[in-house]
């Protein structure tokens, strides 16, 4: 019984190790470099979208390329 449980509390201590190192490297990633946004409707046919309605691509929004004022012609960007 005394080895279940230390496994149990083993795998628990690395699982919270792992999830306070991961969570915040992952939130600085999708704040300050880039992130993954659904693109639905007819806004952007026939770039994106070329389905029409019943499809929905998926972009990579690049955070540096604005920061660093890296837009060129031809490029797309999103606005909140």
């Amino acid at each position: 019984m005394a080895q279940s449980q230390w496994w149990v509390k083993r795998y628990l201590k690395a699982f919270c190790k792992g999830f306070f190192v991961a969570v915040p490297v992952a939130v600085t990633f999708l704040d300050r470099v880039a992130c993954v946004a659904r693109v639905e409707g007819a806004s952007m046919q026939p770039s994106l979208n070329p389905g029409g309605s019943q499809s929905s691509d998926v972009v990579l929004l690049n955070h540096w390329k604005v920061r660093n004022f890296e837009v060129h012609r031809g490029d797309i960007v999103s606005l909140v």
